[in-house]
């Protein structure tokens, strides 16, 4: 695509249980951010079924329009369908930018997009800025986030990358947009693996991304019984339990409780490591929280290096102060 005949930012909403995903609605904010420096627009893409609402969700987001594609053949995420309906309205709409959010789903579909669009894509973007010449510089991790790279798609277009989920804040109030209905047709050749049976595993709904307190345990917990003292602590809190993969792979707690680089990547407005050393796999995972405190025995362990309060102690004598005074400030 010509970099002279390209305006605008588009972006894609992934739509889960009728509403967008955390991610694409950060998503949404950064390419308002962007736009707005530019003096462009940004435009929102919701592919699905019965999405009127995430469409108008989206609208209130930070987008100022809205293509909302609903059709029950769009039900469920296939990626050849998801892919070619969005190739139709990069090819509508000519944007300068695509952004997907960092999901399963989205890290498929924007390398898919990078090769059919002959461009770019760049992978994980916790940080963007535009150079002189209005090219988007994306950040993004390396080596599990001990490396910082910037990445620019200086003259193929559009200019397409995942964004980490975290990296970015929602905006608080972004105006409202313009919801468009739009109808695409997806060709049979197009699709070359169809989706027969759709099985969804019962397990315990944990929703780390979008929590806004994680309490989270370590190897340094010793046991599932000391795990114990986590879950407590989230519950009077009202937070979430997190878990390193050490903790999971010795069966203290669910897998889907997982938190760092091969687990899920969280921005809580507190999140507190109990008995956790900080192995960057895990630090990569929780740059993005906005409070972090710390115990841990070892006053040398990496953990402390990111933490905002530090307390140096075992984790199973500090935890059930803690709880202590948490109860005593909820009883006044």
């Amino acid at each position: 695509m010509n970099k002279a005949e390209t305006k605008n930012i588009l972006v894609y909403i992934e739509v889960a249980d009728a509403a967008p995903v955390k991610v694409s609605l950060e998503s949404l904010a950064q390419a308002k951010r962007m736009a707005d420096e530019k003096g462009e627009k940004v435009i929102a893409a919701v592919i699905g079924q019965n999405i009127g609402d995430a469409a108008k969700e989206a609208a209130a987001a930070g987008a100022d329009k809205v293509i909302a594609v609903d059709d029950a053949a769009f039900a469920d995420f296939n990626l050849d369908v998801t892919a070619d309906v969005m190739m139709q309205i990069i090819e509508k709409e000519k944007p300068e930018a695509v952004f997907v959010g960092g999901t399963q789903d989205g890290k498929d579909l924007a390398p898919k997009l990078g090769a059919k669009c002959a461009t770019g894509c760049a992978s994980d973007v916790v940080g963007m800025k535009l150079d002189e010449q209005g090219n988007i510089d994306f950040t993004c991790p390396l080596y599990s986030g001990t490396v910082l790279e910037d990445v620019v798609i200086a003259e193929a277009r559009p200019q397409i990358a995942t964004l980490r989920s975290g990296a970015f804040k929602k905006l608080e109030e972004a105006g409202q947009g313009e919801v468009v209905a739009e109808s695409f047709t997806v060709a049979d050749d197009a699709v070359k693996a169809k989706i027969t049976e759709t099985v969804k595993e019962l397990t315990e709904s944990v929703n780390l991304e979008d929590a806004e307190i994680i309490v989270s345990g370590g190897r340094g917990m010793g046991s599932a019984d000391n795990f114990k003292l986590v879950q407590e602590l989230a519950d009077l809190l009202g937070g979430v339990v997190g878990a390193t993969r050490p903790a999971i792979e010795d069966g203290w707690v669910p897998r889907n409780h997982q938190v760092g680089q091969s687990g899920k990547i969280v921005a809580p407005k507190l999140y507190i490591a109990c008995g956790i050393s900080g192995a960057t796999q895990h630090l990569s995972g929780i740059t993005g929280s906005d409070y972090i405190v710390a115990i841990n025995k070892d006053e040398d362990a990496p953990i402390f290096s990111v933490a905002n309060i530090g307390i140096v102690g075992n984790a199973l004598k500090v935890l059930p102060v803690m709880i202590e005074e948490v109860k005593k400030i909820q009883a006044q």
